[in-house]
């Protein structure tokens, strides 16, 4: 397991424990940094506060784009995997979108139900999707009219 890999999966732990606890998504990541066992890694960190600090969006664009299915009826495990991944495509210049959802399937594939890989991979590919998704061009505009040519002066 890469270091990465392993530090999402802290993460996971960390937002699953919160959200069992009925608390923030960083509710337990004070205690989990003085405890520090096992250990917190700054990005472990910089990945629960990140959620935590976007959750609304994160959550409304998994609300958007899953397919039959509700937030609060996907399992917790996947619901913050997802929140992980979206989070590092949304907001992570230096992870490409193909890792993060990778990672994300191989977490789902060891922590989850038999169904929930492909439901990952499924919901993730489409945000990546419409994240890089191209702005069409604004409505051409009115070419103005010439000005007319001033008279020459002697």
């Amino acid at each position: 397991m890469g270091a990465r890999t392993k530090y999402r999966k802290r993460a996971l732990d960390i937002l699953f424990e919160s959200e069992s606890r009925g608390l923030s998504a960083d509710g337990t990541l004070a205690d989990r940094l003085e405890v520090n066992d096992p250990p917190v890694n700054p990005y472990t960190v910089s990945l629960v506060e990140g959620v935590a600090a976007n959750i609304g969006e994160i959550d409304a664009l998994l609300a958007e784009y899953s397919v039959g299915w509700t937030l609060d009826r996907m399992p917790a495990v996947d619901r913050n995997l997802l929140r992980i991944a979206v989070y590092e495509i949304k907001y992570l210049d230096d992870v490409p979108d193909a890792v993060a959802i990778s990672e994300a399937v191989e977490l789902a594939k060891e922590l989850s139900t038999d169904e929930s890989p492909r439901f990952v991979n499924g919901l993730l590919s489409k945000v990546s999707q419409v994240k890089t998704k191209p702005v069409p061009p604004s409505e051409p505009t009115e070419p103005s009219e010439p000005s007319e040519p001033s008279e020459p002066t002697e």
